[in-house]
């Protein structure tokens, strides 16, 4: 029992020692801390005051920048379309560098299968690529201008006059029946046309007074477009080489903003958005064209007028879903009605089966279930991007919709996650 106090009476000796060490320690450093008697008090940094302020901070700036651009709406107006003007070459850039990726990839790993020397010199087989893509790209381009082109705008004075034939027949036409059926009064109906025409010519010769101008603003126009082409062009080609400069640099980015635990799920989600996206936009690329050159050689078979500027409409529209095979449908209907019914009718059926091969067998073999999207979530996408911003809209609506949707999806699961249920449980 003695032996048992005194070792009570040791360790609590030690514990006091500690105690009286660890608060005569904090006294000498209250003492170094204090301000001496007739000293200033010298400012100590308190790093936890010090964020609070710099978050104050932001928040009051970027409440008066709010501020002012609702005041000011028109100069903030101007302000953002002078910066999307300038910055406009790099956006462009970065969309012809993400269409162009996947056939580069494509054409790398054609390459390295075709010469396996290229497996060992990775930058060679990937400007090899860059090349092959953009010069067939570049080729297209041009043999669009030299002989697409001028065959459309032939196409179009053609259609012009064929329509001002078609009106002035329609005028002899009715003025027959005038003098057949005297007793019939198709007077007003001539006179609305003749009127028509004359509001017409008037409003030609205004145009024409005034085309100076108009070409002279048309040409800028023209000559800073391909400007601005040129300078994305180029940018383009630095981007596509430089990739994996500017992948290293988004990761820096997520390891510098995101907590660690957290990257893998970030990276997942932004490689799964950025698949939808570019599976997308290039198979429907692809679609449209096939679609394009389909309609083109089947109105060659078929001996129908205007084929090149036919096919382009039926092409570009085809890439906006559902709705497109429709309004691409309708012009070329139309155009051909002016000329010949029976050939408008042929058409017509045409483009019908041409339309049911691509939603029935080519569209399910290059795009798949790449939005996974339903049917009523499409239109939705078409009609509000439609809405806010014209054809590209209706076109980007999709995929952005269908990214939107993969988070939103990704979100709930996280949610019902945490609650230790399932999508499928619900």
């Amino acid at each position: 029992m003695a032996e048992d106090d005194r070792k009570k009476a040791v360790i609590n000796k030690m514990e006091q020692e500690k105690k009286d060490k660890t608060t005569g320690e904090s006294a000498r450093k209250n003492m170094r801390h204090a301000t001496p008697p007739g000293e200033k008090q010298k400012f100590v940094k308190n790093d936890q005051y010090f964020t609070v302020c710099i978050y104050a901070f932001v928040l009051v700036l970027a409440c008066a920048v709010a501020i002012k651009a609702i005041i000011d709406v028109n100069e903030t107006k101007a302000f953002l379309g002078g910066l999307f003007r300038a910055v406009s070459p790099f956006l462009i850039a970065l969309l012809i560098a993400y269409i162009l990726n996947p056939f580069v990839k494509v054409v790398n790993r054609f390459l390295r299968k075709l010469f396996p020397g290229l497996q060992k010199h990775e930058k060679a087989s990937m400007v090899i690529a860059m090349i092959v893509v953009y010069v067939l790209g570049l080729g297209m381009i041009i043999t669009l201008l030299i002989y697409v082109l001028p065959e459309i705008v032939r196409n179009l004075g053609e259609l012009i006059g064929s329509i001002s034939g078609g009106y002035q027949a329609l005028l002899g036409w009715l003025d027959d029946l005038q003098q057949q059926f005297p007793m019939v009064d198709f007077s007003s109906i001539i006179s609305m046309l003749r009127d028509t025409q004359s509001d017409l010519t008037a409003g030609l010769k205004d145009i024409a007074a005034d085309i100076v101008p108009v070409l002279y603003t048309a040409s800028v126009s023209v000559v800073a477009w391909i400007g601005n082409f040129l300078i994305a062009l180029i940018v383009s080609v630095y981007m596509l080489y430089g990739k994996e400069s500017l992948k290293r640099m988004v990761k820096i980015v997520l390891y510098a903003f995101i907590p660690r635990k957290k990257i893998q799920s970030v990276k997942d989600i932004v490689m799964e958005c950025n698949k939808i996206f570019s599976q997308y936009l290039v198979s429907k690329m692809i679609d449209s064209f096939i679609i394009g050159v389909l309609c083109a050689i089947l109105m060659s078979i078929l001996r129908l007028p205007y084929i090149l500027l036919i096919s382009v409409i039926v092409g570009v529209t085809n890439m906006i879903p559902y709705f497109g095979p429709f309004i691409g449908a309708i012009p070329g209907v139309v155009i051909i009605l002016c000329i010949n019914p029976v050939k408008s009718l042929i058409f017509a059926i045409m483009i019908l089966c041409l339309q049911q091969f691509d939603g029935l067998i080519l569209g399910p073999k290059l795009l798949g279930n790449s939005t996974g999207m339903k049917p009523l979530w499409i239109i939705f996408a078409i009609t509000i991007g439609g809405k806010f911003f014209g054809v590209v809209g209706m076109f980007l609506g999709v995929p952005v919709m269908a990214t939107l949707g993969y988070l939103a999806e990704r979100y709930m699961r996280y949610r019902l996650a945490k609650k230790n249920l399932s999508i499928d449980d619900v």
